[in-house]
């Protein structure tokens, strides 16, 4: 724990936050690439219909992956609270409690993916043709869903020690494994999207083995006990803190749902298109989330050591950095969108209503940087109450309602649907440079 490098309270900010953010954006790259590579091999390899169910079963598995990632940001935060005050003592009972807690949610989502697929999957209005694929992808997907809850967990846990490295190594080999699954079941044995959900499970399988096999050959600072694997104050005090990002999070990953569902209503073309953009759109907001993520940790362990001015600079250098690769981002998706998109698949049909829909997003590369920045701060000192509410806030007020205005329009267009997204996040920054003068004016007086 004595590592100066995963000592944030003291040093260059940049110095500091930059490294620590580059294996974080490495991870999420990879992650990207993992979920990528599933679509560009059912695109090359399999069928239109295979497409659409991969497209719309992955925007499913998105929806819990990204909810138990912002669950599990209380683990991060705590841990390097505790690190910020020299209480790495209580870091054994909070991983421990947090264990428990997560084969509980394992268990209660296996049931659900793996009972009700069919359902779920025309809750998203799937095409009919795509159906039986979608459940398909599904119900295999939720089967493994123990596996890609736990590895959430333990990369929150090395986030939260400062170690952002580790994490990239553990989705490194899973994205191996899952290329290696993808070209063996979709490319060679012809299994389509049932192919792909399989390829998935096996490699989220293999990289937690990984990452359990790295944990207890790490030399810590603390100890886990039997003792610890109960529900305690410290994994009751990581729920208070993620709870509120995690029904965020469901709210506006159902929102992308939502959409989702609203651009199938437009047909198989739209929907695999719509499909290819999504990923398009996931490598564009790297650079944002990665930034979100680390400035979480930076913030907290300096609030943990009473340091408020070093973490409001750190607000502002995520912010610039940001800033400078959105634009760059922004440029290449909203002009070479088509080139991006024809990466997934040979239909022209398909790649031009992704691109259709890319012009619409492009925006929200930049506005985005800005928003996550202030997001990653306010998690840092625990208010997760007021980010879930900005977050609600956005989506249910103008997120939701522009797309499901633009596509009930008779010549709709996914353009101005992707427009909703950056709109919603443009009145997410004004809500929270609302809130952090009015925050600055009460601590002030306080």
């Amino acid at each position: 724990m004595s590592n100066s490098k995963a000592d944030f309270t003291q040093g260059s900010i940049l110095g500091k936050l930059i490294p620590f953010m580059m294996p974080i954006l490495g991870a999420l790259v990879l992650q990207a690439a993992y979920g990528a590579v599933d679509l560009l091999v059912v695109g090359q390899f399999g069928t239109t219909e295979g497409l659409s169910a991969v497209s719309t079963g992955s925007q499913i598995l998105n929806l819990v992956t990204f909810v138990i990632t912002q669950f599990a940001m209380g683990i991060t935060v705590l841990i390097a609270r505790y690190i910020g005050e020299k209480k790495e003592q209580h870091i054994g009972p909070l991983i421990g409690g947090s264990a428990l807690v997560y084969a509980l949610i394992s268990a209660v989502l296996f049931v659900v993916l793996v009972c009700f697929p069919r359902q779920i999957s025309a809750l998203m209005q799937a095409p009919q043709e795509a159906l039986g694929l979608t459940a398909s992808y599904v119900r295999i997907c939720g089967a493994g869903i123990f596996f890609i809850v736990a590895y959430n967990l333990l990369s929150a846990i090395f986030r939260g020690l400062g170690d952002s490295k580790s994490p990239l190594m553990f989705v490194a080999v899973a994205c191996a494994v899952n290329i290696i699954g993808d070209l063996i079941l979709v490319a060679g044995l012809k299994m389509d999207a049932a192919g792909a959900a399989l390829a998935t499970v096996l490699a989220q399988a293999i990289s937690v083995i990984f990452a359990l096999v790295l944990l207890m050959k790490r030399q810590l600072g603390f100890r886990i006990t039997k003792h610890d694997f109960r529900i305690n104050p410290h994994c009751l005090r990581a729920l208070k803190i993620g709870l509120p990002l995690a029904l965020q999070e469901f709210l506006t990953q159902v929102s992308f749902l939502a959409l989702c569902a609203f651009v199938n209503r437009l047909g198989l073309e739209a929907s695999s298109g719509y499909g290819v953009a999504c990923k398009i759109v996931n490598f564009a907001m790297l650079i944002p989330s990665s930034l979100m993520q680390s400035m979480a940790s930076f913030v907290s362990q300096n609030v943990g050591a009473g340091n408020e001015k070093r973490a409001k600079q750190a607000m502002f250098s995520g912010i610039g950095v940001g800033l400078v690769i959105g634009c760059a981002v922004f440029v290449l998706v909203f002009f070479k969108g088509n080139l991006l998109t024809g990466i997934f698949t040979a239909d022209a049909g398909v790649v031009q209503k992704g691109y259709e829909y890319l012009k619409g997003f492009a925006p929200e590369t930049i506005v985005t940087a800005i928003l996550f920045s202030m997001i990653g701060y306010f998690n840092g000192h625990g208010k997760t109450v007021w980010v879930m509410i900005q977050g609600l806030v956005q989506t249910l007020l103008v997120r939701l309602p522009l797309a499901y205005l633009m596509s009930i329009q008779p010549n709709a267009s996914l353009t101005k649907i992707g427009l909703a997204a950056p709109a919603a996040t443009l009145f997410g920054i004004i809500l929270n440079v609302i809130f952090c003068i009015w925050n600055n004016r009460k601590e002030k007086t306080a």
